[in-house]
């Protein structure tokens, strides 16, 4: 997608893919730098707090970062995977005027309002629509936020060169800035020798500290504000001042000319009294009287010139004093804007502890769901067992008594065997006595003569 962003929703939902959580203040430099670029910083603040509330496929987490949804609507599942097969931005009505998405039901998409709430998809300002999750502009981000994404991606931890390879896919820069970022922010750990961490925890702490410096530096800031306008009265005052010891000075230059003219009197009355030697007596008082005079404003002026100078020091001092207020506040800036990065960084740390919690949260919900579903099947397996034991215990107590009945008729049918036995063995006692009737017989001279002569001539 080579084409701009439509709308400051769309500016969101790819900012927010990107980085999951941010706060208000996180998104505003880089909303700004997109399409707000003329407005202040209040105002675009404004803007994104309202766009943010408006739709909702954005949602704030329990830190106040703000996540996108990304599993949008079902009724729009269907332009999703459309342009998932595309591959490239298409518009609302080409799909809703195309017969084979009416035969599968598409007509069920709404207008352009279905699709803003839903955190899968971004308009173009040519009016098509595509996929937040393609061509994200990593290059317009800042280094810190970049290197942050990288090492939550491999939460067990990166070497400086894997980091450098894994950022630079992202935006082109070189190892010594990404090692700079590293050890600027407190919550970037080293594990081992060149293994680097991201520390959540940290990182929130880091942005509380710095929230807490920003208010104490806003006060002082205030206070320094209020001295100041007391500073700028009293230069008001000392300008006053001076205009006066200037009206002074001048009305000392005009006490001195007519000193030089009375001056000038006198030397003319001197050089009269010596030709005028009737006169002397009448002048005398006018001579002293202008002696008295010349006198009397010759203190005036010295006592003028003395206040002029106390004047003209006292405002040196204050010169000295605002300069020196002056590189105290300077110092407070440089101070401060460190301060604020160090805050940066601690909200940042926050940010990313906190988004692991909330993984750390999930997998233990699956994992107890997983737990419930084996619970509730070895149950139904020891059931099924009871079942089954109990048919095999029934079938059993089935053979058990077929063999008690053959057990029986196989006692019965001894008895009568045994019977037969006592017979039989009379018989052959009775036989066997017979035998040995015959044998006795046998030996008897004459039989066995006579079956030695019967075998002779094969009787």
């Amino acid at each position: 997608m080579t084409t701009k962003l439509n709308s400051l929703t769309d500016v969101l939902k790819k900012t927010l893919f990107f980085f999951d959580g941010l706060s208000i203040e996180e998104i505003t430099p880089y909303v700004q730098k997109k399409m707000m670029q003329d407005y202040s910083s209040d105002k675009v603040m404004e803007r994104i707090r309202l766009c943010l509330k408006q739709h909702a496929c954005f949602y704030a987490d329990q830190n106040g970062k703000f996540r996108l949804k990304l599993q949008g609507y079902p009724e729009n599942d269907h332009f999703y995977q459309m342009l998932i097969k595309r591959q490239q931005p298409i518009a609302l009505r080409q799909v809703v005027s195309n017969p084979v998405a009416r035969k599968k039901r598409m007509r069920k998409l709404a207008e352009e309002a279905a699709l803003m709430p839903d955190g899968r998809f971004v308009q173009l300002d040519n009016g098509n629509w595509g996929l937040t999750e393609w061509n994200v502009e990593a290059e317009q981000y800042s280094l810190k936020h970049l290197v942050i994404k990288a090492l939550k991606l491999h939460q067990g931890g990166l070497s400086s060169q894997q980091l450098f390879e894994c950022v630079n896919e992202w935006r082109v820069t070189s190892k010594p800035a990404v090692m700079q970022v590293l050890s600027k922010f407190p919550y970037f750990e080293r594990v081992s020798s060149d293994v680097w961490t991201y520390n959540p925890q940290a990182q929130s702490i880091y942005d509380d500290l710095v929230k807490r410096y920003l208010n104490i530096l806003n006060k002082q800031k205030k206070q320094w504000q209020n001295e100041r306008t007391k500073l700028l009265q009293k230069n008001e005052k000392f300008i006053y001042q001076l205009n006066e010891l200037g009206s002074a000075q001048r009305e000392a230059a005009a006490a001195l000319a007519q000193r030089a003219s009375v001056v000038e009197q006198y030397n003319h009355l001197a050089t009269q009294l010596s030709e005028k030697d009737l006169l002397l007596n009448l002048r005398k008082k006018e001579i002293l009287r202008y002696r008295h005079e010349l006198e009397r404003t010759e203190n005036k002026a010295n006592s003028i010139l003395y206040q002029c100078r106390l004047w003209v020091r006292k405002a040196r001092e204050e010169e000295q004093a605002k300069a020196q207020i002056k590189d105290v506040s300077e110092k407070n800036q440089s101070s401060l804007e460190g301060l604020f990065t160090k805050l940066q960084q601690y909200k940042e740390r926050d940010r990313e502890n906190k988004a692991r919690l909330a993984e750390l949260k999930e997998r233990y919900s699956t994992r107890v769901a997983e737990l419930q579903t084996e619970i509730v099947e070895l149950k139904q397996k020891i059931e099924r067992y009871q079942q089954n034991a109990q048919f095999e215990e029934r079938k059993l107590q089935q053979d058990i008594n077929l063999l008690s009945n053959d057990l029986k008729e196989a006692l019965e049918g001894g008895e009568d065997l045994q019977k037969t036995l006592r017979l039989t063995q009379q018989e052959l006692s009775r036989v066997q006595a017979e035998k040995m009737e015959l044998e006795s017989r046998l030996k008897r001279p004459l039989v066995n003569i006579a079956s030695k002569f019967s075998r002779f001539f094969g009787l």
